[in-house]
């Protein structure tokens, strides 16, 4: 019998050659990319989900127990009894507390133009006899979420309920509250971050900026970087007075980098500060150095403690341009400026960055007021109220 035959082992480069190669190291991170971005949008959809599904909900009981309050003539005290019997028969889902319930109410009273649209009486809508029209070939009563998804704002729908609560709350002017709605959407802001932005007044301050980011850049990057980049910049954080110099306040800003980079708003990644450059045989230093993760750009931010001057303008080109040579990629945008100056004038502004050829921005800070000369004598200091204190 003649001897059996050896299959041949695959080699190296059969597998190479063969349709069982290994992927290349580049086409594998592709893919491994391309995978992990497919996932990412799942659970952030899926995440989406939840909150619209669970805000509808909210919305359908605040919106059942005050019409059921108006008509039955309940008073707030059927509130705490349907919290007890709620979360006995649902233990394992939160969020049916008595205050919970309030602000489910106070949700509903906060959009009302969303019972104008329904096609039928809301309470019908919610009343169990109204499932008789079912029968007739010609009504048909839609679920809750499908009858309240149409006439409630996208964006309100889309956050989560707790941001809800800090808009119905502190936000009070419905356009401001969109305002908020779709920055908490475009950035996924905290609660906390969502707070500080309200009470600094950001859509007071957002978009409105002095720039000739329109002559300067192509769109859309011209509407984006307006959109990101504030007119005015609250940096009471810093604990510094009025009467400060450049140097202390650029040290200040970094020892306080946190703070300053979520008053920038979202993008910003710090670079470095007194950044040095270059050029012609000189050393220049710009005050700060970021770079911009939506804009696709560096960003030069020099500090100014006082007014606006034209001439801040035509030094800041300088640096752009030399920014642009040095450090700009093949993939990066054009680098832009933001002059932080004490206070400006818009007129001023527009004149001298009328020509200008590279982006730049002028915005306005404020710091924490200085006491006026007449009442500082009249406060006492830190250690006279410590002996004070001391001799009760």
């Amino acid at each position: 019998m003649p001897p059996k035959k050896k299959t041949p082992r695959k080699t190296e480069r059969s597998l190479v050659q063969g349709k069982d190669r290994s992927p290349e190291s580049s086409d594998y991170a592709q893919l491994f990319g391309d995978l992990k971005r497919r996932i990412e949008t799942s659970r952030v959809r899926a995440h989406l989900a939840v909150n619209r599904e669970r805000t509808l909900l909210y919305y359908d009981i605040g919106q059942m127990i005050s019409l059921r309050q108006k008509e039955e003539g309940w008073g707030s005290a059927v509130i705490p009894r349907l919290a007890v019997d709620l979360k006995a028969s649902f233990p394992e889902i939160k969020g049916f507390s008595e205050r919970n319930l309030k602000r489910m109410i106070a949700f509903f009273r906060e959009y009302p133009a969303l019972a104008e649209k329904v096609p039928q009486a809301v309470a019908q809508a919610f009343d169990p006899s109204a499932t008789e029209s079912l029968h007739q070939p010609t009504e048909k009563v839609p679920q809750p979420v499908a009858l309240l998804l149409p006439a409630l704002d996208h964006s309100v729908v889309q956050i989560p309920w707790g941001h809800n609560i800090v808009l119905i709350e502190k936000v009070k002017d419905l356009e401001a509250r969109r305002f908020y709605a779709a920055k908490i959407l475009e950035n996924s802001w905290s609660r906390a971050v969502l707070v500080h932005q309200i009470e600094s007044e950001l859509h007071l301050r957002a978009g409105n900026q002095s720039n000739n980011f329109d002559l300067t850049l192509p769109d859309p990057q011209s509407d984006l970087a307006r959109e990101l980049i504030k007119d005015s910049f609250n940096l009471e954080f810093l604990d510094v007075r009025e009467s400060i110099r450049e140097r202390e306040l650029e040290e200040s800003l970094i020892k306080n980098l946190r703070d300053f980079l979520l008053e920038l708003g979202t993008g910003f990644a710090f670079i470095g500060n007194q950044y040095r450059l270059e050029i012609g045989g000189q050393d220049y230093f710009l005050d700060l150095l970021f770079y911009h993760t939506h804009l696709h750009c560096h960003v030069v931010v020099e500090l100014k403690i006082d007014a606006f001057k034209p001439e801040y303008a035509g030094k800041m080109q300088f640096y752009l341009a030399a920014v642009d040579d040095i450090l700009k990629s093949e993939r990066d945008a054009s680098t832009i400026g933001i002059l932080l100056c004490k206070e400006k004038n818009n007129i001023v502004v527009e004149y001298a960055l009328r020509d200008a050829s590279k982006p730049i921005a002028v915005a306005d800070y404020t710091l924490k007021k200085t006491l006026p000369k007449e009442l500082k004598g009249e406060i006492p200091s830190a250690a006279e109220l410590k002996e004070g204190l001391k001799g009760d």
